[in-house]
């Protein structure tokens, strides 16, 4: 920073509505308490000092929230954000920076490039805020019916962390009479007859506000693998892929022992984190005796979706001597794709030997391999 910047987390909130045990800023989110991600940013980004403002009473879990940082001060705030910001404000007047950033603690990921252009903004004017477009259509609400339409255009969505400079701030706070209260610090600052400079926000900088917010991040994509054996014996039938073939053995099973399906589904539970096929479907259980893998197959995807993923691609790959999969390859892949509810170019089955070694190549058993992946939905 070429200038000597401060700032304000402001953190003296319940947080009620995000329904965590105790305030939200204090609640770990993505490994770390609210509060830390944003004044690691801020320490990161060369700003400080950095003061933590906070409830009355919460000194000792705010300084267990970010142990072991240099450069950070804890101040208590008052019953409205107004009266915690000047609070704020009013700490760092015996040592008064030149410009002061004043940020939500329930806006976690802080961009440095947002830091950045802020800062970069008050070279021309008292404030600057970071905004976005609005990108749905908007009106006016009378009641339960809609009013008359607003112009998008016109309307920005405002984000923090707000910079001023910190004379003009602190000055604008003093000012403030407290009738009415106002939503952030840049409609104080305009109050007292600043300019505030709009400059981009980013999407990043969303405000956990609701229980929803804090529910485990997903990853886009999850991988898992499967692997299953069957007996070839005579007097049973032969399914591969939901496929019936025939052949003058079957594979040999508590179910219709489709060896290629029951890897799917292992590999299917696995990306997901849900155990294996014999864990959902036992073979003690005699409800299962003879019973359609394709049954199987569906419970795996729907656990799948119930975990927020949706099938990406599978891919299954039989080990045998015989039958020949080419000619029913195409079957097969048909078959999983409507079992599974997707598109056929998801789904690859391809077969491959053992060069005559092993129970395989003895032809005892057929055996398959799959792997699955799947995208968040």
């Amino acid at each position: 920073m070429t200038s000597k910047v401060a700032a304000l987390v402001v953190a003296a909130g319940q947080g009620l509505r995000a329904g965590q045990p105790l305030p939200k800023q204090f609640a770990n989110w993505r490994g770390k308490p609210v509060v830390r991600h944003s004044v690691e940013a801020l320490l990161a980004a060369g700003v400080a000092p950095v003061l933590v403002v906070i409830p009355q009473g919460a000194e000792e879990i705010a300084a267990t929230c970010l142990t072991g940082l240099d450069g950070v001060g804890f101040v208590t705030g008052g019953e409205t954000r107004q009266d915690s910001v000047r609070a704020g404000l009013e700490a760092l007047v015996s040592d008064a920076p030149e410009l002061v950033l004043i940020h939500d603690a329930a806006r976690p990921i802080l961009p440095l490039a947002v830091i950045e252009r802020l800062v970069a903004a008050l070279a021309l004017e008292a404030g600057a805020i970071p905004v976005l477009p609005v990108v749905d259509s908007l009106c006016h609400a009378e009641g339960a019916v809609m009013g008359a339409p607003a112009k998008r255009e016109a309307l920005r969505r405002v984000q923090t962390p707000q910079a001023f400079r910190y004379a003009d701030i602190l000055a604008a706070h003093r000012a403030w009479t407290g009738a009415t209260l106002a939503g952030d610090d840049a409609q104080v600052a305009q109050a007292h007859g600043l300019t505030v400079a709009l400059v981009d926000g980013d999407e990043a900088l969303h405000k956990l506000t609701y229980a929803s917010d804090f529910a485990p991040a997903l990853p886009l994509v999850r991988m898992g693998t499967g692997y299953d054996v069957h007996r070839l014996e005579d007097g049973e039938e032969l399914w591969l892929c939901g496929v019936k073939i025939e052949h003058h053995q079957g594979l040999s099973g508590h179910s219709d022992a489709d060896v290629a399906i029951h890897a799917l589904v292992d590999a299917i539970l696995g990306a997901c984190a849900r155990g294996d096929i014999g864990q959902h479907f036992p073979p003690s259980d005699p409800q299962w005796r003879g019973a359609s893998s394709d049954r199987f197959l569906a419970h795996a995807v729907k656990l799948a979706a119930e975990a927020g993923y949706g099938i990406g691609h599978v891919d299954v790959t039989i080990i045998c001597e015989a039958p020949k999969i080419g000619p029913h390859r195409e079957a097969m892949r048909a078959r999983l794709a409507e079992v599974m509810g997707v598109d056929l170019g998801l789904v690859s089955v391809k077969a491959t030997t053992t060069e005559k070694l092993g129970f395989t190549g003895r032809g005892e058993g057929i055996a398959a391999q799959a792997a699955a992946t799947l995208v968040r939905l």
